[in-house]
């Protein structure tokens, strides 16, 4: 029987998890898709680029929220089985209340399992991929920031200003800025039209000159007719992988060459002593911040020590609700400081140990008393 009533209770909040989860993560992720929306507004990305690039960062808000939708769901779950008394039931049973306790303790535990993998593997797999995304796609929608009066500056290394467009689809006086290339090129053209399909996108110049600077050396020279190829440059989008697009397994060896060898320049973009606190923030983050989800759950089992009937009964759920939303701040705004000193480092790993001790040897004392 016993078991049976754990199994209703942990399936009841396990559905309510997720559908929260995907409810509250689908909400995150069209307000994220709005802000990307600037890879194909600004950077000149394709749609198919855009909606694949979205898609991947999924996995990354479900990391972030789910300590914060395992607290409400958990605080609701306890407070509806109360309310619709199914909590008696469970004590009439024999249940006690540090066992019950004890059942939702292993499944934070196992919710804790779940965050680390995907907050260690999941997460940054897919988020690198989108990065490969961006970096192997071509700038689709380039020609179509192409608009007069404004400078185009979508791709790096190159701006462009167009005085006008006409009706015949061309454009007057045309100004283009290139420097991608390590030399500095400016063309003037009076007339140009854009040819754009899935084989090239050139930008034909008519009447113009172009101004080249290289050094100390200034080379100008008259065109009737050039051909500029748009295809050939790349987005301003950052294209190397950010610290939590990295694989965990390479953000734990850098750590350690540069934990190691404190003197040693390791030649490597992407490991330098410069990040190597950002690393190791990185890392608490995926490997230990989710430790204080166990946490959570102790501190919502404080709701069922008092009973719906008693006076202080909203007065203590309001308690817990304040208090357990204050560790879940106190976990996002003490990671922050976490790697800037040993001693930091040394107090951020033993906080959620000690606090998760402390709460539980007190409310296992307060069972007694219940």
């Amino acid at each position: 029987m016993k078991k049976l009533i754990f199994q209703k209770f942990a399936k009841d909040t396990t559905i309510f998890f997720s559908l929260m989860c995907f409810t509250i993560g689908l909400i995150v992720w069209t307000l994220q898709a709005v802000n990307y929306f600037d890879f194909v507004t600004q950077d000149g990305h394709g749609l198919k680029t855009y909606f694949s690039y979205i898609l991947f960062n999924f996995p990354k808000i479900i990391h972030r929220i789910i300590p914060f939708i395992f607290f409400i769901s958990l605080f609701y779950m306890i407070i509806n089985y109360d309310f619709r008394n199914e909590l008696p039931i469970f004590w009439i049973n024999g249940i006690t209340k540090i066992e019950f306790a004890h059942k939702i303790i292993s499944l934070s535990i196992i919710l804790t399992i779940l965050q680390i993998f995907i907050g260690g593997v999941f997460s940054p797999h897919y988020q690198f991929k989108g990065r490969e995304l961006l970096k192997n796609s071509n700038i689709d929608f380039f020609t179509s920031l192409i608009k007069p009066g404004k400078f185009i500056n979508a791709v790096g290394g190159l701006t462009i200003f167009i005085e006008k467009k006409n009706k015949d689809e061309t454009f007057s006086n045309i100004f283009i800025d290139d420097t991608s290339k390590g030399k500095t090129r400016t063309i003037y053209a009076k007339r140009g039209l854009i040819i754009d399909d899935n084989e090239k996108k050139i930008f034909k110049l008519f009447n113009g000159k172009v101004i080249n600077n290289e050094k100390t050396k200034i080379n100008v020279f008259k065109f009737d007719q050039i051909d500029f190829n748009l295809a050939e440059y790349s987005s301003n989008t950052i294209l190397v992988p950010k610290i939590q697009e990295t694989s965990s397994q390479k953000l734990l060896i850098c750590s350690y060459k540069l934990f190691k060898y404190k003197d040693y320049e390791i030649n490597n973009s992407r490991c330098k002593k410069s990040i190597h606190n950002d690393i190791n923030q990185e890392l608490l983050k995926r490997f230990y911040k989710p430790l204080y989800i166990p946490i959570i759950s102790i501190l919502c089992c404080f709701v069922f020590l008092v009973s719906k009937n008693n006076l202080n009964y909203n007065r203590n759920r309001k308690i817990i609700f304040l208090f357990t939303f204050f560790i879940l701040v106190l976990s996002e705004a003490t990671l922050r400081y976490s790697t800037t000193s040993s001693i930091t480092t040394i107090l951020y790993l033993i906080f959620p140990l000690l606090t998760f001790s402390f709460i539980y040897l007190f409310f296992k004392k307060k069972t007694k008393n219940v």
